[in-house]
């Protein structure tokens, strides 16, 4: 298949070669279950099991016993809000979080709202971003977890972790984060969270494995398990794991730490020359925030286009997206952006371009060139 340019690397990541080397072993050779503890082959697969979970707690700077795997980040999403809400079930619950959350989290919540938890939306300004005073306002004698991404999945904007951690920590409030887009991409750190989800595939690590971040050797509690088994992951995660995709998991990670710096100056030039170059045609307009965003993301809206014509063309060439890739076919507008107080049109006719590692000067002189031309066609009804 002749593919077009992919700039929709907040959807997914290719596996890097040394992910898929060393993943391979673990299909074959090495195909033993990590929970069988009375011969070899469960020996070897248990040792690449905790290496793993090594290489993802220094990418984060936790303790390796803080990470508990999961199927992705939608699972432990799940088990951060839901176990919460399970372990206090009876009580008085309230949460806080915010309208531009994933889909992943804002159903979550959904879940529990009727069940009987009280959630606060916190909403955000046209930039995308929170008022802190209206998160300190929130707070409530009953509530039980601020629920904050780290960075936005469609516009890249990054919450002020460092002061939300202080709030959280001067109420005693457990803090939760959706770290998906933000690990593997800036520096992140759990000091000050309690609970956090992330994904391997979003850091060119493999699909259908992820991780949650429990906080251990502090008094603020931890989740109830929500899948009931053998009892694996200290109880928190019954399941057979899935080793091949856990050993392709840490080195992703691994490698992460490794190029994440220089890695994200390089696509934060070539994104400032793609998202200035098509900022020049008319009645188009940045989503988000210039500064406090994730280097490799742009997220522009194109006025006097319909969005879904928009879509279907630039997609002939260049493979991007119009907000999550879990609502990406949806005509209606991203939820983010109606948030963040677009109208419904432009709101449809805003594409989101995430660049990668594969991404390259001329991907990129390419596509501005293919927008323009997009643009300017759909305005002239050809």
């Amino acid at each position: 298949m002749n593919y077009p340019i992919y700039l929709d690397y907040n959807a997914t990541t290719p596996c890097t070669p040394e992910v898929i080397e060393a993943m391979l072993p673990y299909f074959g050779v090495h195909f033993g279950n990590a929970a069988s503890k009375s011969h070899p082959y469960g020996w070897v697969a248990e040792n690449a099991v905790e290496t793993a979970r090594e290489q993802i707690a220094n990418l984060l700077g936790a303790q390796s016993k803080e990470i508990i795997f999961t199927s992705g980040a939608t699972e432990a999403i799940n088990l951060a809000i839901k176990g919460i809400f399970n372990l206090k079930k009876g009580e008085k619950q309230h949460f806080i979080t915010c309208q531009t959350e994933h889909k992943a989290v804002l159903d979550t919540f959904k879940s529990i709202e009727s069940e009987g938890a009280e959630v606060t939306y916190l909403p955000v300004n046209r930039e995308g971003k929170i008022d802190l005073d209206q998160l300190k306002s929130a707070i409530l004698p009953h509530t039980k977890i601020i629920a904050l991404m780290w960075a936005n999945n469609e516009t890249g904007v990054i919450h002020p972790m460092a002061e939300i951690k202080k709030i959280a920590e001067e109420h005693d409030i457990i803090l939760f984060t959706d770290a998906v887009q933000a690990a593997g991409k800036i520096p992140v750190s759990v000091k000050g969270i309690h609970l956090m989800a992330i994904s391997a595939h979003k850091l060119y690590g493999p699909k259908g494995v992820g991780a949650l971040y429990v906080r251990h050797n502090h008094p603020l509690p931890k989740p109830l398990a929500q899948i009931d088994g053998g009892g694996h992951e200290k109880g928190f995660r019954s399941g057979t794991l899935n080793v091949p995709g856990i050993v392709g998991f840490g080195k992703a990670a691994e490698l992460r730490l490794k190029v994440m710096e220089s890695e994200g100056k390089r696509l934060e030039i070539l994104r400032n020359r793609l998202e200035s170059k098509v900022l020049e045609l008319p009645d188009t307009f940045l989503n988000g925030v210039q500064k406090e965003r994730l280097p490799h993301v742009t997220n522009l809206a194109f006025g006097r286009v319909e969005g879904v014509e928009l879509l279907q063309k630039l997609n002939q060439k260049v493979a991007v997206s119009s907000g999550s890739a879990c609502t990406s076919i949806s005509p209606k507008p991203s939820h983010v952006l109606q948030a963040m107080g677009l109208e419904s049109d432009l709101g449809r006719a805003s594409v989101r371009f995430s660049l990668g590692k594969e991404t390259t000067e001329s991907d990129i002189d390419f596509t501005i060139e293919w927008v323009k031309k997009v643009i300017e066609g759909l305005r002239q009804g050809i």
